[in-house]
């Protein structure tokens, strides 16, 4: 949420009217923000999601997304219609927000998909990795193509496609297939929300792909650090700072391994989490446990950091230059973890493999090299050069109808 919020901040300093269609537990800080809330998932319905096991699944995850959206694509659409005003509107959506789209083809919306992740874009020359490690892009052009024609006709196509195209057939438009190869982009602009050197945009990805960098917007601004956490920071060398993601409520076997790590180590640290069921019983004095902190203003502070490779978490540890490992579990998680270890910043450890010795020998490889140390200043000091929410909102007004 915090690129759309951030995004939606920009414009509104710019001038414009700014509505957010995002779920319940999203209300405060986007009110905060002085944007207008629009529910679109019930505190229930993201309690469902959250909570299901098969969420983090590498397979079963996106299922489980695709089958939730497709029960409520109607809703969706009948939403944004009451948002929307002619001529004054333009629509920003996510890759998955399959109604936008469904409503631009049909009102002839000005809109842009905005996409946080290059793993969204398929290529037939540098293609996202989906296991970390194990890099596609050298198989044979047929290979890589049946692999996703595969995928898209048994596993994505049949849990999305048939309410997509229920809901065109209904609004007078032709049905579509193979939604994830081209339909899910805007064919007015895309904007990738992170830099060149992070992912550099291949021949084959759609021509209206404007890159603009990576948005740091974490509400920093609005949470002070408290003089606790200031004076746990500044008590002692660095700590190491853990992770799993906002909603991610099965991360038992994360944070024993991270508990472990530390104490080989002999390091101290920071566990950030909303669920503090999922944490060992004794965590002892060197560490220290918050339900939320700014990653922006906290990882500076930190010797590294280790989390679930999500895009937001990778881009502010890159800003802080702090070296990452990531336990990558689904979605764009292998991606980034990649991405990452080309850059020469992180490592990855897979879920099976996620134990404490296995994350102390990663820990200790990437704190003490300072090759690794130079490269994290140097991907800190891009980061920063840029201005991306100013660039993304140059882009979204280009978009406004003229009259």
């Amino acid at each position: 949420m915090h690129p759309f919020i951030g995004v939606g901040r920009k414009l509104r300093e710019r001038g414009h009217d700014v509505s957010i269609l995002t779920a319940e537990p999203f209300r405060s800080v986007c009110e905060r923000s002085g944007l207008r809330f629009v529910q679109l998932h019930s505190q229930v319905e993201f309690d469902d999601i959250t909570k299901n096991a098969d969420l983090w699944h590498p397979r079963k995850g996106l299922t489980l997304i695709l089958r939730s959206l497709a029960s409520v694509l109607r809703r969706h659409y009948e939403l944004i219609a009451s948002a929307y005003e002619p001529g004054r509107t333009v629509l920003v959506a996510h890759a998955l927000a399959f109604a936008a789209r469904v409503f631009e083809d049909a009102h002839h919306a000005p809109a842009a998909t905005l996409d946080l992740a290059p793993s969204i874009f398929r290529s037939d020359y540098q293609q996202p990795a989906s296991i970390p490690g194990v890099d596609p892009s050298k198989l044979p052009v047929w290979v890589k193509r049946s692999a996703m024609w595969l995928i898209d006709r048994l596993l994505l196509d049949p849990q999305i496609v048939p309410a997509i195209n229920q809901l065109r057939r209904e609004e007078g438009l032709q049905p579509v297939s193979r939604v994830f190869n081209q339909w899910l982009h805007s064919p007015q602009r895309v904007i990738g929300m992170f830099p060149e050197w992070f992912a550099a945009p291949q021949p084959d990805w759609p021509l209206q792909v404007r890159l603009t960098g990576f948005p740091l917007y974490d509400e920093a601004d609005a949470h002070d650090r408290g003089a606790d956490l200031r004076s746990f920071l500044d008590a002692g060398s660095a700590p190491i700072l853990f992770t799993p993601g906002t909603a991610n409520r099965a991360a038992v076997s994360f944070f024993a391994a991270a508990r472990d790590a530390t104490k080989l180590l002999q390091r101290r640290a920071l566990f950030v989490t909303r669920y503090r069921e999922q944490l060992p019983n004794e965590l002892g004095p060197a560490v220290r446990l918050e339900p939320y902190v700014p990653f922006s203003s906290v990882f500076p502070h930190c010797a590294a950091v280790v989390h679930h490779g999500g895009i937001g978490t990778c881009a502010q540890a890159l800003a802080a230059g702090v070296p990452q490992v990531t336990m990558p579990l689904a979605f764009d998680q292998p991606d980034n973890a990649m991405r990452l270890s080309r850059l020469g910043v992180g490592r990855w450890v897979s879920p099976h493999e996620f134990r404490g010795e296995r994350l102390a020998t990663e820990l200790a490889a990437l704190i003490d090299d300072p090759r690794v140390l130079d490269r994290c200043r140097r991907w800190a000091s891009e980061v920063r050069s840029t201005d991306a929410l100013a660039e993304t909102c140059s882009l979204l007004e280009s978009l406004i109808p003229r009259t």
